[in-house]
């Protein structure tokens, strides 16, 4: 949707680009482009970066479960085991 002034909302900007860029693109190059970004960010960022956004990542899920307890590794312990084997 177009606000009073005609000019497009950079909310419907990016949807009608997004939907432009998936017609025009298949999975392989989302794959490829989703690879490049990982191995740069594994480039720019050490081990703590990775412990940090798992330890938000595993708090996050842990507020939202119901509190029942299985017997498996948290969340939070996984991003945090994650974020120590992620660095080469």
């Amino acid at each position: 949707m177009t606000n009073n002034n005609e000019k497009m909302s950079r909310e419907e900007a990016g949807r009608k680009g997004g939907e432009a860029t998936a017609k025009n693109h298949d999975k392989e190059f989302f794959q490829e482009i989703g690879q490049k970004g990982g191995e740069a960010t594994s480039e720019n960022h050490d081990k703590e970066f990775y412990q940090e956004i798992g330890q938000k990542g595993g708090e996050a899920r842990a507020n939202q479960r119901d509190g029942s307890d299985d017997g498996k590794m948290s969340r939070e312990e996984a991003g945090l085991n994650g974020g120590e084997k992620s660095r080469r």
